[in-house]
Order: C-alpha cells, then structure tokens, then sequence
C-alpha cells in the first residue's frame, strides 16, 4: 500500500477508486461520513415532503410532488447500497439508531407547515443538493458513486424546476399566497447557507478534498448556490439577506454568520450572533420535527414487528 501522501496525490491526479481493497482507512472513513449524510438527508426528506404533498393544490401538482418523494426515497436507497459495499449495514442504518444519531442537514429536521414551504424546500433545498452533489458527480474519485448520481443528478432537476414553477406561480397569483412564499423563504434562506457546512477558514482539515471524494470547498459550494438562489428570489421580488457585490464580483450576505435560530417560531435572530460551536451543537441535537419523521421511516418495521 502507498503512503497515506502518495495516494492522496495519485487521487489529485485523476486517479479512480472502485473499491475497498484500493482505499486507505482515511479514504474509506471520509467516505462512509459524506455517504451517510448524503442517504440520511436523501431519505429524511420524504417524510418531511409527504404532509403537504397530500396538501397541494390540484392533482397535478400533487402527483408531481409525490414524485419527488419517490425519487428521493430512491436516492436514498442508492446512498445506503453503497455504504453496503463499504461494510455498513443498511438494516441499521434505517432501522436501529435512534433519531438522534441520524445525520440528515438540518433543514430536514424542520417541520413543513404549508404548500408554500413545500414548493420553496424543492426550491432551496433540492438546489442545495444540486450544488452537493452535481460537484461530487463531475469530481469524485469515488467510480461507483459517480456513475450512481448521473440518474440522481437528472431527477433532482426535476425536483428543482417543480419548486421553481411553483415559487413563481405564488409569488405571481396574489399578495396572499406571495406573503406566503416570503414567510417561508425568510426561514429557509440562511439554512441553505448553513447547509454546506462550516466556512472554510473554520475547518481544521477537509479529508473530501483531499481524497478527491468532493471538488469544491464548502464556501466554494455556498456561493455555487447563492449564484443562482439570490437572483431567483429577486425575480420574485422576496426580500433576502444577500446581494451581489460588483467590486467582489460575488453575492455576500448581509449578515455575519453564524446567527441563532428560534426553532420553535421558525425565525432567525439577527441580532444574536453565537459562534459555529453552538452551530454543531444545534446540528447534533437535531431539529424539532426529527423524532417525528424518523419515526415515520420506522414504523413499517415496527408494526411489522409488533
């Protein structure tokens, strides 16, 4: 086996992994972290999508939004079959931890309340996972999961375009449904930054990178998603915490991350800055709606059982 150095540097250089008996304990770790949360937020967003997928507004709109659970549910299992070949147990994974220990990103462990905070979480969220792993896809080495996330990357443009389709429609049909679509975007804007992780200059090591496991830095990611995030909401004409900066030719917050969020009332505290320790510490205790969605994946097994 060539040093930990050596392999990291013949992965920079284009090298591709097929499997375990080619991967270092560092690479085969670092994967099994992004792999995980990958299928954990894959699947922890069905049972966030399927209230108010029932909820939607005609048939179309409801088969549509069952379809993205589906796809998602699949997604999932994609993530799951491939931690199998690295020696983990699906069966656990799904069926024995504790909600707690899932390691879905946090917007997933957030209630969705109305049709409006559905169609912008396909929005948003789905977007971010474009960005996650639309850049995993064209960098990993990891072959297997390449060639897995080319059908995942096509249907989640579908999931995009749906959230998009539908952000407008609300933002166009009155000032009702537009109040709507703001509520929830006021909400789940700043989740979407927090969503690709610490910024750069936080991070002690990034063992993805290294590996060749992703391409991007997490700040690389969060600007990939405010490139096309912020102009969609200023379309819109809904107000968000950003802008572009000409002189920095980039979007830049209007804010100083990390700031707290009230869970129970879905709002952000811009005045109550905190630092990204407390960040983790939230991200650990999960959100208010993760016993809850767990549960649902679960209980098929349960009642099975009982």
């Amino acid at each position: 086996m060539v040093s930990e150095k050596q392999f990291k540097k013949e992965l920079q250089n284009g090298r591709m992994i097929e499997s375990t008996d080619e991967m270092t304990d560092g690479y085969l770790e670092a994967l099994k972290t992004i792999l995980k949360v990958s299928g954990d937020t894959e699947l922890m967003s069905a049972p966030a999508y399927y209230e108010q997928s029932l909820n939607a507004p005609s048939l179309d709109a409801r088969t549509s939004c069952v379809s993205v659970i589906q796809d998602e549910l699949g997604h999932g299992h994609i993530a799951y079959r491939l931690l199998e070949d690295l020696g983990v147990s699906r069966e656990e994974l799904i069926y024995e931890r504790e909600p707690h220990e899932w390691r879905n990103t946090y917007g997933f462990d957030q209630p969705i309340d109305n049709f409006a905070e559905l169609v912008s979480a396909h929005g948003m969220f789905d977007r971010a996972g474009i960005v996650l792993l639309g850049d995993i896809h064209e960098n990993t080495s990891y072959a297997p999961w390449k060639r897995a996330l080319t059908k995942v990357s096509k249907e989640e443009q579908f999931h995009l375009r749906h959230g998009e389709t539908w952000m407008r429609r609300l933002a166009r049909k009155n000032d009702k449904t537009k109040q709507k679509l703001q509520e929830a975007v006021d909400w789940m804007f700043p989740i979407g930054i927090e969503w690709f992780g610490l910024p750069d200059d936080q991070k002690k090591h990034d063992d993805q990178l290294e590996y060749r496991i992703k391409g991007k830095s997490n700040d690389e990611l969060r600007q990939d998603w405010m490139d096309s995030t912020v102009p969609l909401c200023n379309e819109l004409g809904l107000d968000i915490p950003a802008h572009y900066d000409e002189e920095k030719e980039e979007y830049v917050l209007e804010y100083d991350m990390p700031i707290a969020f009230d869970e129970d009332n879905k709002e952000w505290l811009y005045d109550q800055p905190i630092s990204w320790s407390d960040v983790i510490d939230r991200w650990r205790s999960r959100g208010p709606a993760n016993e809850k969605y767990v549960n649902m994946l679960q209980s098929g097994k349960l009642e099975v059982k009982a």
